[in-house]
């Protein structure tokens, strides 16, 4: 099976992932661990933990792609109401957490034991006054099997693979508890934390990312704003998303959050090196966005390749698969404008490849069935 590595966030690219899962490639996503909003910001900073919601997304569009859509994963994918008092959401947590769930009567009885555990040793970890307000129960698991194995990343996504039946792998690009990211801006300003930069205000956005960073995280973002502090630790890059780089046979990057989800993985010492030390003949594809979104507006795909290209250092892209837009105005899905080509002039031996990449069904998507076709013959060539 050919072996296929994917950068990116949790749910950026989910429809490649299952339309290459169902052409039975060997899948790993590599994806980021610093999220600092929604659950996982409960999460991180009640128990003090790396960001689990990209790794259980990974995880779940795996056993979807894999077609494992089995009471389990079905049960992974329930979250708590987003509204309610707390004891109204203790209770309906408690209601998952009892076993008193519908779809825990159809699992055999190990995995139900299994799940059960996950579950209390996490109800023991968050302890009194948790937010669960829209909380994830996949989340709740795979923390749970997180620190019933002394917080080893690696045992409870094997855990949670097996609970599931995945063949494929997620392996975040740091297991540093305390990662943390933060964006410079191009006026010299700072934002901290990954929710804040997908979520730039207007003002913000029109200024534009200058570059992203991550450091591990002190009681105070002190350390990550000064780049000389003595105490600003750089993340620590995860082994086996080395050892998958290294076997890869073709690496892809994105479509999702361009600077938080793609390019910050390179700010991980050794990522980058690992990448450009393979062999030249593995492609090393970005798939361009379709859309702009607050960390992108006002840029034209070209000034995105050149950013990655600063980042992750020139000529290590082998091809760019750029949307061809048909029509000469301005159009918007969603609130957000279609991304422009501008000028794509990547540092050779780069190709770039246009075509109309977008779902004719979806506006805005890709279309993942002709993406994964053509990755899968740009490994054949």
């Amino acid at each position: 099976m050919k072996r296929i590595v994917m950068f990116g966030g949790g749910s950026g690219s989910r429809d490649i992932t299952m339309a290459l899962c169902r052409q039975r490639y060997d899948i790993t996503r590599v994806v980021p661990a610093w999220d600092s909003g929604g659950s996982s910001k409960a999460l991180r900073e009640r128990l003090g933990i790396l960001a689990m919601g990209d790794i259980r997304q990974a995880l779940m569009t795996l056993a979807h792609g894999e077609e494992r859509a089995s009471a389990v994963v079905r049960f992974f994918n329930a979250r708590l109401s987003e509204v309610g008092s707390a004891p109204e959401l203790q209770a309906e947590f408690d209601f998952y957490a009892s076993g008193a769930h519908p779809l825990l009567a159809t699992m055999v009885p190990d995995v139900r034991t299994a799940v059960l555990r996950c579950l209390r040793v996490f109800a023991d970890g968050m302890g009194e006054g948790f937010d669960l307000r829209r909380g994830s129960v996949g989340n709740f698991v795979l923390t749970g099997a997180y620190l019933a194995h002394d917080r080893d990343i690696n045992a409870a996504i094997a855990v949670f693979r097996q609970l599931c039946g995945i063949a494929g792998q997620v392996w975040p690009s740091t297991a540093d508890d305390t990662v943390a990211l933060q964006a410079r801006l191009r006026d010299g300003s700072v934002v901290d934390g990954q929710d804040k930069v997908t979520a730039l205000p207007p003002a913000q956005a029109r200024q534009g990312i200058a570059e992203v960073r991550l450091c591990c995280r002190l009681p105070d973002l002190q350390a990550c704003r000064d780049a000389e502090a003595d105490a600003m630790l750089p993340p620590t890059a995860h082994p086996a998303a080395l050892a998958a780089i290294a076997a890869a046979d073709l690496m892809v990057f994105g479509p999702g959050s361009f600077f938080t989800s793609t390019l910050a993985h390179f700010s991980v010492p050794g990522i980058a090196q690992a990448i450009a030390q393979t062999a030249p003949q593995v492609p090393k594809v970005l798939i361009g966005n379709l859309l702009e979104c607050p960390e992108t507006t006002g840029r034209s795909l070209g000034e995105l390749v050149q950013a990655f290209e600063r980042a992750a250092g020139a000529g290590v892209l082998t091809h760019v698969l750029a949307n061809r837009g048909w029509v000469p105005f301005v159009r918007v899905v969603e609130g957000f404008r279609y991304l422009t080509e501008g000028r794509v002039a990547p540092v050779e031996p780069t190709q770039v490849l246009f075509d109309d990449y977008e779902d004719p069904w979806q506006r805005g998507r890709h279309d993942a069935g002709k993406v994964a076709a053509t990755l899968g013959a740009l490994m054949s060539l």
